[in-house]
């Protein structure tokens, strides 16, 4: 993932951050799923405070562009079209394999009926 920072802008290298990112998920660079680096990994590599980034990141998450798993790490989060493609791929592969132990519609109907509560 390649930022630049620059010192001189009157933008705020956290808004710089976050802007840059958020570029990156639109045009597809970063893909769902993508695990960003961590605060301070990128902290370093930009040269900034680990507050800075830290803001930046709390920012896309607050847009809903990254979300956070804990100790797992931040990753660019499944929205619109890619959630909508990434269940259907889910529904696709949890039919198969309902059919592979018998399942008929109505019973996985049931089990997702129970699943969701």
């Amino acid at each position: 993932m390649m930022l630049v920072v620059d010192p001189a802008s009157h933008v705020p290298p956290y808004e710089q951050v976050q802007r840059q990112i958020e570029q990156l998920v639109a045009d597809g660079t970063l893909p769902p799923e993508h695990r960003l680096p961590t605060v301070r990994r990128l902290a370093g590599d930009l040269g900034l405070a680990v507050n800075t980034v830290a803001r930046a990141y709390r920012e896309l998450e607050q847009s809903g562009v990254v979300e956070t798993r804990g100790r797992h790490g931040t990753f660019v989060a499944t929205r619109g079209r890619d959630r909508d493609r990434e269940g259907a791929l889910a529904a696709q592969q949890y039919a198969r394999r309902l059919r592979e132990l018998g399942f008929d519609v109505d019973g996985a109907l049931r089990l997702v009926r129970d699943a969701f509560g």
